[in-house]
């Protein structure tokens, strides 16, 4: 073997996980909630429900500026965040205050990002609150514990791969199960078609990954079909019969079962989603030229077709790229926060006219903060962030946390303005999968961190 060339021989560990991942495919091939259960045994329990709930998880892919998304507005705080970033504060006229129902101390105060209008009715209206300096975590972590490395941290500080792989499932790049996945496996077998528990229209996402839920994915337009099958073959519907014989048709070998029985609950699946989307619409308006309002378009079609999904409960995963702005912050960040705010005010609305506001709750997340010192006209990877939490049932026109002072190298960062988090992704998951109906036993399964957290319930919801 050449020693300047890895092999490509796959480990025994990696061996193992493929084969229980083809096993769980072939037990859900039949997307009933007895076969999801079986799966799932030894995994978690399962649980039980009976209303309508949704957890959708906006991911902001690149490490969204903190700093110029909400922003600080009292004068002596505005001050030192422009001093900070000279060439890329937004104008303190241009910002929108938030006014919240009880006032932070210290005379605080905080402004959305003007291109962020569309959001700040519903913080007024109680719909949206404001989580402050959350970020990714091991265990509670004071900067004397961080400079001193004298506590486990998070891996790979400040790497888009590992962050937003430890936001998504508390572990490191090449982790297999996301939280909303292993959420996924506890609820799954409430659901008539296992299938559409955990729903995802970014490609693949670690988020949604369950030990025995797995990420059923579509694009903004709908599921994907086989074209040969879904409509005729060479304009005989005899052809797309024997294609889909010859796709779906048990075989010896257990690779290309596995590959069958996928195909076979892949276009199962084509055909329900496509059937059930037929007759769900939403009147909302979304905004136009807008590649995250079309992903939560299609979310609100989805959970407004939930009856004919069989669906109780369901995680969703949606993204938008381009926020690891180094430079050109000025120019690039305030369109992509346009985006976000109206993509997800549509969305809030849609879930309103379904009558479903209080039963969906949405959140944005991202690989990290950023730095508050600017990189000329723009700024680097950092850690903590602030972030949104939407929905009739969240304690909304909040800031859940403790303002963190705007400085470089200051007590709550790490230097550059880098925000050493003081609230934990896992707190906020632990309280999200408790909102979706798990018991405390069962969050440790979805959460397993949570427990070196003293507080493992954040204030979100009223």
């Amino acid at each position: 073997m050449d020693p300047h060339f890895p092999t490509l021989e796959p480990t025994n560990a990696s061996r193992r996980e493929f084969l229980r991942k083809s096993a769980l495919l072939s037990v859900a091939g039949s997307a009933t909630p007895w076969a999801l259960s079986l799966a799932a045994i030894g995994d978690a329990a399962a649980a039980t429900a009976t209303d309508y709930k949704a957890l959708v998880c906006v991911f902001l892919n690149g490490g969204n500026d903190y700093a110029n998304t909400v922003v600080p507005y009292d004068t002596a705080s505005y001050n030192l965040y422009q001093g900070f970033r000279p060439n890329i504060a937004l104008a303190r006229d241009t910002l929108l205050p938030l006014t919240p129902a009880t006032p932070l101390a210290n005379g605080r105060q905080y402004a959305l990002a003007p291109r962020l209008s569309a959001l700040a009715p519903l913080f007024g209206a109680g719909q949206l609150a404001v989580l402050m300096n959350i970020g990714t975590l091991v265990q509670p972590t004071t900067k004397a514990q961080y400079t001193a490395r004298s506590v486990p941290l998070p891996p790979k500080l400040f790497s888009h791969n590992d962050q937003a792989s430890y936001w998504q499932s508390s572990m490191a790049e090449g982790a297999v199960t996301g939280w909303g996945g292993r959420l996924g496996d506890l609820f799954a077998s409430s659901n008539s078609t296992s299938t559409f528990t955990c729903i995802g229209l970014a490609g693949n996402a670690v988020f949604l990954s369950g030990n025995a839920a797995l990420q059923y994915q579509v694009t903004s337009n709908g599921s994907i079909p086989v074209n040969g099958v879904s409509s005729a073959l060479f304009g005989s519907t005899a052809c797309s019969t024997a294609l889909r014989n010859l796709m779906t048709g048990a075989r010896n070998h257990v690779l290309e079962n596995e590959l069958a029985r996928v195909a076979d609950r892949s276009i199962d699946a084509n055909e329900m989603v496509t059937s059930a989307l037929t007759s769900s619409n939403v009147a909302t308006a979304f905004p136009a030229n807008n590649t995250l309002a079309d992903q939560l378009r299609l979310v609100a079609r989805l959970i407004g077709a939930r009856n004919a999904l069989g669906a109780k409960r369901q995680v969703f995963f949606v993204s938008l790229g381009g926020f690891d702005n180094h430079n050109a912050l000025a120019t690039t960040h305030p369109n992509l926060l346009g985006n976000v705010g109206g993509a997800m005010a549509a969305f809030q609305q849609a879930m309103a006219e379904l009558g479903v506001a209080r039963q969906v709750t949405t959140f944005t997340a991202s690989d990290f903060g950023r730095t508050l010192v600017s990189n000329s006209d723009g700024s680097d990877h950092g850690w903590g962030g602030f972030h949104f939490v939407m929905g009739g049932s969240v304690a909304g026109g909040t800031f859940i946390g403790t303002p963190p002072a705007v400085a470089n190298n200051g007590a709550d960062d790490v230097g550059q303005g880098r925000l050493l988090p003081s609230l934990s992704v896992d707190q906020l998951a632990g309280t999200l999968a408790s909102w979706f109906g798990a018991s405390d036993t069962e969050v440790n399964d979805v959460v397993p961190n949570l427990s070196k957290f003293g507080t493992r319930t954040l204030p979100v919801f009223a």
